[in-house]
């Protein structure tokens, strides 16, 4: 996230009313034009005061210049004056949600290591028994070996998988069976999910939901305002840095009372800039703390910042392509599979440990993928799209082990998937009520009519 001034050029109309030369209000013309129409504004709001100081009526109220509704004027003061409250309120802790683009294959994850039909479908690809990272030996399942930096956590008791899990939409297209599940319903609803939890929870800080990777994913599309950004080296203020306090300042008084997107984005990056200049000063990583580098582990970094630096973050979103395993997938030794599950492990295991425990307990990841795959290996040594995956929880309040029904690859769809035995959105209503401290009343709209049933995933 970047805030850009505007070119000399964009305020030729909206001059200093008592500064013609007005360029010379500023060491740039951006600033000066910035500074220029904060002034104007400022001397707007005065005349407006001064118009109202007699008391309402139809008359006063135009010549105001805010010939709007009562309703538009009540919005724009809880806008500006409740939407973000201080760092230290509402503290019900972080919910990570790391999606897993390109239908991450559940069954080399979570390995059903007690099915005999597992090695028979996959020859080439399927995880021996004798190789498995020890989890849930008492359903019979186990997890890839290359998930061995999270073997600390497993025996804390903090993750938990669930299996077969999918979206009522049973579409094999990437584009579709993301969109399903990111708005929460296969219905015609236009915000994402998570945008519909943070309206629910309530007010929060500047931070209290954030996008690490550039774009907002379509789960936090909606009203909630969220920040996306690169990292925290991506916030800032593109003047030269004497002149960072003086442009604030000006944009600050530029969109005083004034309801408009703009004006509210500009008010959530200024905001943000606060907030970033004491968290650069922080630690950057726990002692000992060492993440294996790449996209996913950079986020998590920046993410873990955020989260020590008190900056108040309720939902985070990352995104981790690469799963769309059609070729090439190998085994434990090597290739696609073991590659992105290695990293996938190791980035976690930075994360937690750099939080440390007490934040972790009050942090919990969850990662999910908008499908599974086939059971049947394909001929290129890979898998095609499936239907039922696997979703995989993190961290604080978890109950560790296999939750949810699973009744063996012998019940596999007349297409050859995992069957979606379980609902995405009884676990991920489970996860947020608990983590977020939401109500089955305040929940009722996240996924609107939907009777959510508790899987067990969080003690």
């Amino acid at each position: 996230m970047q805030i850009d001034s505007p070119s000399s050029d964009q305020v030729l109309s909206t001059l200093h009313p008592d500064c013609p030369d007005w360029q010379r209000l500023g060491p740039t013309p951006r600033d000066a034009a910035i500074r220029a129409m904060a002034e104007a504004q400022r001397i707007a709001e005065d005349d407006r005061n001064e118009a109202w100081s007699g008391g309402f009526n139809r008359r006063t109220f135009l010549k105001g210049g805010l010939g709007v509704g009562v309703a538009t004027l009540g919005a724009q003061l809880v806008t500006s004056r409740v939407s973000y409250a201080a760092a230290d309120e509402l503290s019900t802790g972080t919910l990570v949600v790391v999606f897993l683009r390109g239908g991450m294959d559940g069954l080399s994850l979570l390995v059903p290591a007690a099915d005999p039909a597992l090695l028979k479908e996959r020859p080439n690809i399927g995880v021996k028994a004798g190789s498995l990272l020890e989890f849930d030996t008492a359903r019979g399942f186990g997890l890839h070996p290359a998930l061995a930096p999270l073997a600390p956590l497993i025996k804390q008791g903090k993750v938990a998988a669930v299996p077969a899990v999918s979206t009522p939409d049973l579409s094999r297209s990437h584009f579709q069976a993301q969109d399903c599940l990111e708005r929460g319903s296969s219905d015609s609803l236009t915000s994402g999910w998570l945008d519909r939890v943070l309206v629910a929870s309530g007010p929060g800080t500047t931070f209290r939901s954030v996008a690490i990777g550039g774009t907002t994913p379509r789960a936090l599309v909606g009203t909630a305002l969220p920040i996306a950004m690169q990292n925290v080296d991506s916030i800032k203020l593109s003047v030269d840095k004497s002149e960072v306090k003086a442009t604030t300042t000006a944009l600050q008084a530029l969109y005083t009372g004034v309801d408009h997107p703009i004006a509210k984005q500009t008010k959530l990056a200024i905001g943000a800039l606060g907030t970033i200049a004491k968290i650069k000063a922080a630690e950057p990583a726990a002692d000992g703390v060492k993440y294996p580098g790449g996209n996913f582990s950079d986020a998590l970094k920046n993410l873990a910042l955020l989260i020590k630096g008190g900056a108040g973050v309720r939902v985070a979103c990352i995104d981790v392509g690469g799963w769309d395993t059609h070729t090439g997938m190998g085994n434990v030794n090597g290739g696609d599979m073991q590659r992105h599950l290695a990293d996938l492990a190791a980035s976690l295991a930075a994360f937690t440990a750099d939080l440390g425990s007490d934040l972790l307990d009050d942090t919990t990841v969850v990662t999910m993928s908008e499908f599974g795959r086939r059971v049947e290996e394909n001929a290129s040594g890979g898998t095609d799209h499936g239907h039922g995956g696997v979703v995989l929880v993190v961290g604080g309040g978890v109950q560790g082990g296999v939750h949810g029904r699973w009744d063996g690859l012998a019940h596999r769809t007349s297409l050859g998937d995992v069957p979606g035995s379980n609902d995405y959105r009884d676990v991920l209503t489970e996860v947020v009520s608990k983590r977020l401290n939401l109500s089955a009343g305040k929940l009722k709209n996240v996924f609107p009519g939907w009777k959510a049933s508790p899987l067990g995933i969080v003690a």
